[in-house]
């Protein structure tokens, strides 16, 4: 009877024991369905979320994407209108250098003028046609001297334009026009920065001349000896002229 009793108690503690394990297990795996639960919410809202930020997105590319094309279309149509005008400048150059290519091939000089008269210029090609009609004075010195005057004093050219007419414009008149008009002319283009400074001091140098400032237009042609404007050309006809008038040439700086 006791060994019976034993043995029921024994039987009792292991399923006792095998439910205790049992339980033990049981918020374990509860846990992990929660979490499995918790991870499959998670996922559907993240979807949702995403599912709304697209219908967001589609939203506003209907409503605002207008803007874009117009942009495209903007860009698209600027690019081609510059290269249109591109296009379009390059034809006119190349028919104004055509049409003077034409003119300069001709024989007689009345029939060269009269043509570069009728080349298609507008803006700088004005003062290209001004030089061109001047560039045969002995043949027609009244239109050389009426085109570098109008190219001269044509302000819508840029400066080395008109200071080379103003500079051919006082050579060619020589004694005709007064020293006090040529001399406005020349110191106008011989301040700091214009193109042909250097050429119009020179030339000052010479009014002194003409003007019996012998020794004054020495001291100036020295001077400009050292001009970093002066090129070894004007240099060399500068030492000569220096001498011719009775001046002595400075020597080289050492260095």
């Amino acid at each position: 009877m006791g060994q019976g009793r034993g043995t029921f108690f024994a039987s009792l503690g292991r399923e006792q024991g095998a439910g205790l394990v049992h339980l033990s297990a049981l918020p374990v795996r509860e846990g992990e369905d929660r979490e499995a639960a918790l991870s499959e919410s998670d996922s559907f809202i993240n979807e949702v979320t995403e599912e709304v930020r697209r219908d967001r997105l589609f939203a506003m590319f209907r409503k605002f994407g207008w803007i874009g094309g117009v942009i495209i279309l903007g860009i698209v149509g600027g690019t081609g209108w510059t290269e249109w005008q591109a296009a379009r400048q390059a034809s006119k150059a190349q028919a104004f250098g055509d049409s003077l290519l034409d003119a300069l091939d001709l024989g007689a000089p009345e029939d060269r003028l009269a043509a570069i008269k009728l080349a298609p210029a507008s803006g700088d090609q004005t003062a290209i046609v001004g030089l061109l009609l001047a560039s045969d004075p002995t043949s027609d010195r009244a239109e050389a001297l009426k085109a570098l005057t109008a190219l001269g004093g044509d302000a819508s050219q840029p400066d080395m334009y008109r200071d080379l007419a103003h500079l051919r414009l006082v050579l060619l008149s020589g004694s005709e026009m007064p020293i006090a008009e040529r001399r406005g002319l020349l110191e106008a283009m011989s301040g700091a920065g214009r193109p042909l400074r250097s050429m119009a001091l020179e030339q000052l140098a010479y009014l002194m001349v003409e003007e019996g400032k012998k020794d004054e237009a020495i001291v100036a042609l020295i001077a400009l000896l050292t001009d970093q404007d002066a090129t070894p050309a004007m240099k060399d006809r500068l030492r000569q002229v220096i001498t011719a008038l009775g001046g002595t040439v400075p020597e080289p700086a050492a260095g």
